[in-house]
This record gives C-alpha cells, sequence and structure tokens, in this order.
C-alpha cells in the first residue's frame, strides 16, 4: 500500500483528495520506520540472549571449577586439622607432620594455580598481596644481572635516540646445581742450564688425604650432606652418579673416617672446655650399630652434653658434645664426666646418680631434674584418660613456666629473686597437693606412677629455685640430639663402633656449629683445610666453631 500510495501522481488530483494523500503517506513512512526499528530491536535482543546464554554457559563452567577448587581445599583443611586434633594414636611424629605439611603446601599452591587461572568475566575482589621475600634476598649472594634492552630506542618524533630517564629492577632466586670440578696442581721443574746449579722445584701441598681424590672442601662437603642433612652416603654416590662420577659408598665412608681421625683433637679439646662450665646439660639417645657377629643391629648410644648458658645471659660459648657408647648403663656416664663438677641437668634416668655420690671422685655433681618430663608424664595419662587430677597438675606447672617466659635472658640474680617470689609460693603449693593426692591414689595406678616419679624427684626438681643459671627442664640437649633421630632415621644404622664414634665426633662440630649461628661447610671447609696445613696444637683453641670467623 505505501509503494502505491509513492507512485500516485498527486498533480491530477483534487487539492482534499492530495492532502488526503500525503497524509497517508507520512503515516505510512512513521509506520515503516517503526517496524524497521522494531525489527533491529529485535535483532538486538536476540543477540543479547545469546550472548548471556554463552555467559550463563561460562559462568556455571567456572563455577564448577571453582566448587572443585574449595571442595579440595575443604579436604586440605580436615586433614590439617586431623594433623593436630585427630586420635592420639593417628597422629603423625614431629618429623612426619612436617613432611605431611610439606605435601599440603604443595597441593595447597596447587589448588591456588589452578585457582588463578581461572578466568572470571567478572573482575573478582582484589586479593590482598602475597607475602613473598621478593626483594628481600640476602646481600652475600651473587648478582648477575641480566638487561633487557627494547627494540628500537629511536624516538617516534624523528628527533633522535631517547634518552635513559630510569629503569625497573626486579630480583629472582637461582641456583647453580652442585658442579664438581677439578684442581690440577702443576709444580715446574727448573735446572740450571748449565747442568751445575741442580735442580729446583717447589714443594708439594701438605693435603688431608694424602693421595686421595678428594679436596678438603669436598670431604667437609660430603660430611655435611650426611651429618647435617642426613643423606646417607649411598644416596650420596647415586645423585654424584649422576653427574658422571663414580664414587663408591665404600669410598666416601673412608673419607668420613679420615675426617673423623682428624677432627679428634677439636672435638676433644672442646669437651675439655664445656666441662669447666659449672652447669651442663646432659641427655642420651639410640645408634643402632650393626653387629656383624648376630647378623644384626645393638643398641648403643649417643650421649649429649651440652652447654648453653644464654637463657640467663652467661658469656660461655654454646656447644654440644655427642660421645658414643655401647650400652646406656651409668659407668659411661660416668666416664664421659670425669673432671666435671657443678650442676647436671638430666631427665629421671638413674643412670645419672652415680655422680652425685658424695665419695665419687672430684666431688658429686648436683642432678637438676627436668619439668619438661615430670610434665610429659601428667600428659600422658591426660590424653589416655582425660584425668581431672592430672588436669590439675598440669595447670599447675604451667604456672611455673609462665614465671620463666618473663625472666628468660635476664642475670642469674634477677631469675632467682623473682623465682623466690613468685614460683617457690606455687611450687609450695604444689607440693601439698601432690602429697594429698597422692595418698587418695594407688601408686600402682598408672597416675599413681606418674605421681610417685615426680614426688621421687622433687629435690631435683626445685633446684632451679635456688640457682638462676640452672633452667626449669633440659630440652636445651633434647633439642641438640634431635638431628642425631633424623640421621638415624634415614641412615638406619652405623656400620661398626667406629662409624658411630664417627657419627658423634662430626654431629658434635656440625650441632656446636648451628647453636653459635656458624655455617657448618664453611667452618668444616676452613679447619680442614688448616689442619692439612699443619695448624699447632697449642692454638687449637682458634679451631673451636665458637671462634671461627663467620664472615670469612
Amino acid at each position: 500500500m505505501f509503494d502505491a500510495l509513492k507512485s500516485l501522481d498527486l498533480t491530477t488530483l483534487p487539492s482534499e483528495v492530495r492532502t488526503a494523500v500525503l497524509a497517508a503517506q507520512t503515516d505510512a513512512e512513521r509506520q515503516a520506520r517503526q517496524i524497521s526499528a522494531l525489527a533491529e530491536s529485535n535483532a538486538s535482543i536476540a543477540e543479547q540472549n545469546a550472548a548471556l546464554v554463552e555467559s550463563n554457559a561460562t559462568f556455571a563452567t567456572q563455577n564448577a571449577e571453582l566448587e572443585a577448587v574449595n571442595a579440595r581445599l575443604e579436604h586440605m583443611v580436615k586433614e590439617l586439622n586431623h594433623l593436630f586434633y585427630g586420635p592420639k594414636s593417628e597422629r603423625f611424629t614431629e618429623d612426619e607432620r612436617q613432611l605431611a605439611f610439606e605435601d599440603l603446601e604443595v597441593a595447597t599452591a596447587e589448588a591456588q594455580a589452578q585457582s588463578d587461572t581461572i578466568e572470571l568475566t567478572t573482575p573478582r575482589k582484589k586479593r590482598r598481596p602475597p607475602q613473598r621475600n621478593l626483594g628481600n634476598l640476602p646481600d652475600h649472594l651473587e648478582r648477575i644481572e641480566q638487561v633487557i634492552e627494547p627494540d628500537s630506542i629511536v624516538c617516534p618524533c624523528g628527533c633522535g635516540e631517547m634518552v635513559k630517564i630510569g629503569e625497573d629492577r626486579s630480583e629472582r632466586l637461582d641456583i647453580v646445581p652442585a658442579q664438581f670440578r677439578v684442581i690440577v696442581t702443576v709444580r715446574p721443574k727448573y735446572a740450571c742450564p748449565n747442568k751445575d746449579g741442580g735442580v729446583t722445584q717447589a714443594p708439594s701441598p701438605d693435603y688431608l688425604i694424602e693421595g686421595g681424590l678428594p679436596t678438603e672442601a669436598f670431604v667437609a662437603y660430603v660430611g655435611v650432606c650426611k651429618y647435617a642433612d642426613h643423606n646417607p652416603l649411598y644416596r650420596q654416590s647415586q645423585i654424584y652418579a649422576r653427574s658422571g662420577l663414580h664414587l663408591d659408598r665404600a669410598t666416601l665412608a673412608s673419607w668420613m673416617g679420615k675426617m673423623s681421625f682428624h677432627l679428634a683433637p677439636v672435638v676433644d679439646h672442646m669437651f675439655k672446655d664445656l666441662k669447666k662450665s659449672d652447669k651442663l646439660f646432659a641427655d642420651e639417645t639410640r645408634c643402632p650399630v650393626l653387629d656383624p657377629g648376630r647378623g644384626r643391629t645393638k643398641t648403643s648410644y649417643l650421649w649429649a652434653i651440652a652447654r648453653d648458658d644464654r637463657p640467663f645471659g652467661g658469656t660461655a660459648p654454646p656447644g654440644v658434645v655427642f660421645c658414643y657408647a655401647d650400652g646406656r648403663g651409668g659407668k659411661h656416664a660416668t666416664d664421659f664426666l670425669t673432671g666435671f663438677s657443678g650442676t647436671l641437668q638430666v631427665d629421671g634416668y638413674a643412670g645419672y646418680n652415680a655422680l652425685a655420690k658424695p665419695d665419687r671422685k672430684g666431688g658429686p655433681v648436683k642432678l637438676a631434674y627436668c619439668w619438661a618430663h615430670a610434665r610429659r608424664k601428667l600428659k600422658e595419662v591426660h590424653d589416655r584418660d582425660g584425668s581431672p587430677i592430672a588436669a590439675e597438675g598440669l595447670k599447675r606447672i604451667k604456672a611455673f613456666y609462665k614465671v620463666e617466659a618473663e625472666i628468660r635472658g635476664q642475670s642469674p640474680e634477677t631469675r632467682r629473686a623473682v623465682r623466690q617470689e613468685k614460683t617457690a609460693p606455687l611450687m609450695a603449693d604444689f607440693e601439698d597437693w601432690l602429697r594429698t593426692v597422692r595418698a587418695r591414689i594407688s601408686r600402682k595406678s598408672r597416675l599413681g606412677e606418674k605421681l610417685s616419679y615426680i614426688a621421687k624427684h622433687m629435690e631435683g626438681l626445685k633446684l632451679f629455685l635456688d640457682d638462676g643459671a640452672i633452667e626449669m627442664d633440659s630440652n636445651t640437649v633434647e633439642r641438640t640430639i634431635r638431628p642425631i633421630a633424623l640421621n638415624r632415621k634415614n641412615a638406619l644404622f652405623a656400620g661398626h663402633d667406629e662409624g658411630g664414634r664417627t657419627w658423634g665426633r662430626i654431629a658434635s662440630l656440625i650441632e656446636t656449629c648451628k647453636l653459635n649461628g656458624v655455617e657448618p661447610y664453611a667452618y668444616l671447609k676452613a679447619t680442614l683445610e688448616a689442619i692439612a696445613q699443619g695448624h699447632p696444637a697449642s692454638r687449637i683453641e682458634e679451631l673451636m666453631p665458637w671462634n671461627f670467623d663467620k664472615k670469612g
């Protein structure tokens, strides 16, 4: 109809008709425009609907992926809670827990990375910046700069090359895996051209292992890997083989024996220094040793003798020596501590009692007992039975430790004064409580046995009240023997008694380095090199770990 109206010859029509036709044409044009606009609008709505359908599908996919990530993270949280709060029979040891933590952290990082790769069509809430160590890497590490220049520095305006106005710097931590190298020592020979002056040549340097393959640095490295990083020699042999260097485990073991031999005077001198102290800690830990005669291992021990005066501001450097013995009898404690007179902080093991006898040569030793062990006795009962009596005992012991936390690092005089003022009344109340509950409980019961242990050692447990230099527990020495336990798990056993002595000797130096903030490899390398060059015995004090120049 609109086309028909447009084709009419309006000049032939009367004016009234012509006006009506023009109005009709205008209405038809307006309607056509409206129809066209509606069509365009419908097409736009159809496109929007298609986009919404696609967006909904994308959101559904993202939600499914995020739900999977969240489910995985929730499962990890449950595992973590189980590690801490699960049934005691299912809880991991501290070392096993650390391994579980590592695996959980790896899985968490993987889940986080997966979450970060999910592209959302709507922006996420702004996250807190991750707490990374960027820009805080140690200053002593070598810096290798990589300068990345633009493809062109020609100015687009045609004025020439641009001028440098600044730079952005970022740091990443890199590593070069252990690389082997060969030190070739060349000693030229010189002779008289007239054949009258003979021949001259520089003397051969002295080495720790004469005629052997390793430098002192490599011997130190093997020792640190075995005794500090708990990497057995057979595993090291496999690692070196991957670099084409075939070193038999027996070869590495022989190097450790020679290393131990040369370090023996250093450890002996360190032990003499420790025994000059007024107060030491002692503990013992198993050291399985192969017994070829029986075709199995025998239970030997490393006896740890430690000094740490830092809790009361003492100036003597901390140290620990591990003495090897083929048993746990008290005779070993007597032999090892010959020459020591003072206070010995120990657990309740009866093997130390001979040291406290009045007729002991050099005088009796005061035995200060460990509140951590006493607390452990009550906690065992509380964890198993939920005993309210054990809970009350734990609460009272906690009050002692609260006072100790306030005075840690202060002088012996201050510590003694505070203990007399605050801890002594608490101790008197504890003794009254102990007598009361013991009278009500069978001494043959599990709880009765634990309470009897505390009562039996009460005099030694109270010794810290009258001497500010004495600690409440022997945790100091227990911390030093944890690496021994780790090495025992990895190496399983020592091959023979000499292997046990080597173990104790090298571990003594490594753990003393740790106590003094000294890097073990740097110390052992420098010490072995000094010994190889004939360091005089009269200056052996210079070789003590606490005298090592950390900057050198």
